[in-house]
């Protein structure tokens, strides 16, 4: 039996109270209230020594050989993550440690497993050889690009932005923002601690820190500049150094030779002569806004003061031309995050919808015929799905279509949607490594004989087979190897917050296509903290508007248990997104768990200081949120959808939402809770006593068989809603992308002369749909909510449509590595437009 100390023990401890029940859902996970704190706890144990670092990492190869041996893929990106953030800061690797060395074989093993577990181990892998060459120079970056701190060869930066809606967080979150975004370290601060750190990850404890500490402090802040320039090279050359003992070797003699530049005084001998420290990781240089608008117009602030405004002039339009320009730029790869992801269009969990579902989701002249006999031409065909991708400004889209060359370019699309091809296989991605299959999927897709649609059903022989290929991308995809400035977009709130991410990311991308001005300077990451909406919001601390009472009496709430109840804020996204990734389950869907004051208490952690004078106290919530900025580099690509609305007035819009869609009455009592204290005049009445509306619904079912089935239905609700169905592990699976239909029926309504008219009874009728039309009937109109935003809400719509977003594109710009045997002939390419949300490491097969 190994002997181990209690520091070892402790540790160890610590490590598997991490991995507690990682791997098993949240119905099981009844004690999950604490679990988030044991990374952070694991931490303040480790810091406590500088060699509390190499015992954790011991432990922590140790545990990924058993699980590489039980297989138990869950664990792989926890266990790679924690290496990597405790490499990142471990202080110094004595030269007999080979416990780098002994990391490169261990992970190296998991290269062959499936994604994304072999990205995580190579971009493992890859730190681990860097810091080999030249150890902390990852540290070294990082504290570099969020500093802002440039030399002559290295002009990359990080900024970080952090938007919260003080209506709808704690004020405890605000003031944790405010501390973090108040905290500024100088740059004589920020260049003697990597000096410092440079030579103690080089040298150990051969230099003292202190004595160091004192040289570096007498000199000016334009020498520190030029010896931190000078380390900057020394790093970044032995990088790029093919052998690794050349390279250490290299840096070693260049550091010496600085110290003479420095003027520390030489050793006396070659040992240490003084004690390895712990140097954490600086804050992060933030910003703290106040942000509930359905745009980014607040983000050119940071534009303006952190970028050169002449480098930002926008191009002159040059008419045609940059038509075509802005269509190849929305035709590129996938670029997330600063890297290309060729693997996004066979994400395992969100890559391709069902085959029903494509099928729903490019037969829009099946659907237009539909709508065009009972209320005029519908904004939801071919048409609107190319050209406009989702504009909201109708009269933009009316102009654009009138050209000539427009014309044609349509035209020459819609031939290509219902050309005839042939196509005899169904083609499946197979394992998420193979090279074959990874840049795209081959989908056959077939009209079903279902369709509600006369002339179709009259005329089976034009039914006919179409081959798409699909893949997943950001709305906004642009070349991102040019840029050198980071801007990580850290937004906090529910469900509602990530609907106006979701429209200002889209709107985003309609400034950008006409000016571009963030996009042409900045990475764009989007990271999402989930925190319960502030009961003080005026759509919050009310009964939901979806419980039905018993009694007829107006402002009666007492909720009916047979009908389901529609929550007033949900975390449904944040829940999606901890599914299909459990790392991100347990670092950041944990906080909702915690109280308030726990997360934002002052603790005992102190932000490493250059100065004895000046110590930062960080709340648990404000290291969370960094930890989540830095170590979270994998989106997952979250659905967009996009709703058609025509008006009363007969005015059309066009609007995104990424969760919820509520229709009618839902909407309604919604809006009378956004009034406020006026809405105590209205009275809040349940579903019982809403007026019903005489719908005309067509939707697309579909199922996990890949069929799809159309139906139409009459009928009188109250209210109609749409929900992306996210909240059970199954319907994760990619034949099940689809929204969850809700439709509350009234079978018998009570009227009276005397009394407010009564539904007495209800039924509830839930189907999962791609694909949606609700149309009034008899000059009926309704009001419509998007994603639980009391500002997103419409009144007097006479027709609403609902579908998945996405774009037609040529497929030229397609990197198709190596054609398969049973690749169709001429196939039909179309982008599956998301929003990208960082998460650890994206989603699990």
């Amino acid at each position: 039996m190994q002997h181990t100390s209690c520091t070892e023990d402790r540790i160890h401890h610590a490590l598997e109270r991490c991995l507690h029940r990682l791997s098993q859902s949240s119905s099981a996970d009844t004690w999950s209230a604490g679990l988030c704190m044991n990374r952070w706890s694991l931490e303040e144990l480790v810091n406590r020594d500088p060699e509390n670092f190499l015992i954790l990492l011991q432990q922590i190869l140790k545990k990924t050989r058993e699980v590489q041996e039980q297989c138990e893929y869950i664990l792989v990106a926890p266990l790679a993550l924690m290496f990597f953030s405790t490499a990142l800061q471990t202080p110094y690797f004595p030269p007999h440690c080979d416990l780098l060395r002994e990391a490169c074989e261990v992970y190296h093993s998991f290269l062959t497993w499936p994604e994304p577990y072999c990205s995580v181990c190579r971009d493992l892998l890859t730190f681990i050889h860097q810091e080999l060459k030249a150890p902390g120079i990852s540290y070294h970056r990082l504290v570099r690009e969020e500093q802002g701190l440039a030399t002559d060869n290295q002009q990359s930066k990080t900024i970080t932005v952090l938007l919260m809606n003080p209506s709808d967080i704690p004020p405890e979150f605000l003031a944790v923002s405010e501390q973090l975004s108040n905290v500024r370290h100088s740059q004589k601060d920020a260049y003697i601690i990597l000096i410092k750190h440079a030579y103690q990850s080089a040298f150990g404890a051969r230099y003292p820190l202190d004595c160091m500490q004192k040289v570096l402090e007498s000199k000016k802040v334009e020498e520190l500049s030029s010896i931190f320039s000078d380390i900057t090279d020394i790093l970044e050359t032995a990088v790029s150094v093919e052998d690794i003992d050349k390279a250490r070797e290299h840096l070693l003699e260049d550091l010496e030779r600085l110290r003479e530049k420095i003027g520390l005084p030489a050793p006396n001998s070659k040992k240490s002569e003084g004690m390895l420290q712990t140097l954490s990781l600086p804050i992060a240089r933030c910003h703290t806004y106040h942000w509930d608008k359905d745009n980014f117009d607040i983000l050119n602030e940071i534009f303006q003061a952190e970028c050169d405004l002449a480098e930002a002039q926008p191009q002159p339009d040059e008419g045609e031309d940059d038509e075509e320009e802005e269509e190849d730029v929305e035709e590129e790869e996938v670029a997330v995050n600063g890297c290309v992801d060729h693997r996004a269009s066979t994400f395992s969990t969100v890559s391709i919808l069902s085959t029903a579902s494509k099928d729903s989701m490019l037969s829009n002249n099946s659907f237009s015929s539909i709508s065009s006999s009972s209320s005029g031409p519908s904004r939801l065909s071919v048409a609107s799905g190319m050209d406009s991708d989702f504009c909201e400004d109708t009269e933009e889209e009316s102009s654009t279509d009138k050209t000539p060359k427009a014309r044609a370019r349509l035209g020459k699309r819609i031939s290509m949607l219902f050309k005839s091809k042939s196509s005899n296989s169904l083609n499946r991605a197979k394992s998420l490594g193979n090279t074959e299959a990874k840049d795209y999927v081959t989908i056959r897709s077939k009209r079903s004989n279902s369709l509600p649609q006369q002339v179709h059903l009259q005329s089976p022989e034009n039914m006919f087979l179409r081959n798409v290929c699909y893949r997943r991308r950001p709305i906004l995809s642009c070349d991102e190897d040019t840029k050198t400035t980071t801007l990580r977009v850290v937004v906090f709130g529910a469900d509602q917050i990530t609907g106006k991410v979701a429209r200002a990311y889209s709107n985003l991308r309609l400034q950008e296509s006409r000016c571009p001005r963030l996009t042409r300077l900045f990475k764009l990451q989007f990271f999402f903290i989930p925190v319960k909406r502030n009961s003080s919001s005026p759509a919050v601390g009310v009964s939901s508007p979806g419980s039905l009472s018993d009694s007829p009496g107006r402002g009666s709430m007492a909720v009916d248990p047979s009908l389901p109840c529609l929550e007033d804020s949900t975390n449904d996204i944040a829940q999606y997104l901890g599914m299909l990734d459990p790392w991100y389950k347990r670092n950041m869907l944990s906080l909702l768990n915690l109280p308030v004051e726990v997360l934002c208490q002052q603790t005992s952690k102190t932000e490493p200081d250059v100065s004895s004078s000046t110590r930062e106290r960080l709340p648990i919530l404000a290291d969370m949120v960094l930890y989540y900025c830095r170590h979270a580099a994998r989106p997952v690509l979250v659905q967009l959808y996009q709703a058609e609305l025509m008006l009363a007035g007969g005015m059309k819009r066009t609007e995104v939402f990424i969760h919820s869609l509520e229709l009618g009455h839902t909407a309604g009592t919604r809006a009378v809770k956004a009034s406020g204290p006026v809405c105590k005049r209205f009275g809040i009445d349940g579903d019982r006593e809403a007026v019903p509306l005489t719908l005309e619904i067509v939707y697309n079912k579909v199922s996990v068989s890949g069929r799809n089935q159309w139906s139409k239905v009459n009928k009188i609700c109250t209210s109609v809603n749409l929900t992306k169905a996210c909240k059970k592990p199954e319907e994760l699976d990619s034949k099940m992308e689809c929204l969850q239909l809700t439709m509350t029926e009234v079978l018998k309504r009570q009227n009276s002369k005397s009394k407010k008219g009564y539904n007495q009874q209800l039924n509830t009728t839930q189907v999962k749909v791609d694909k949606v039309q609700v149309s009034g009937a008899c000059n009926t109109t309704f009001a419509v909510c998007l994603d639980q935003d009391e500002r997103k809400i419409f009144q007097s719509v006479t027709r609403c449509e609902i579908s998945v977003c996405y774009k037609p594109e040529s497929g030229m710009h397609w990197r198709i590595r190596k054609a398969l045997s049973s690749q169709p002939l001429c196939p039909e390419f179309c982008s599956l437009l998301c929003l990208p949300i960082s998460t650890f490491s994206g989603a699990h097969s």
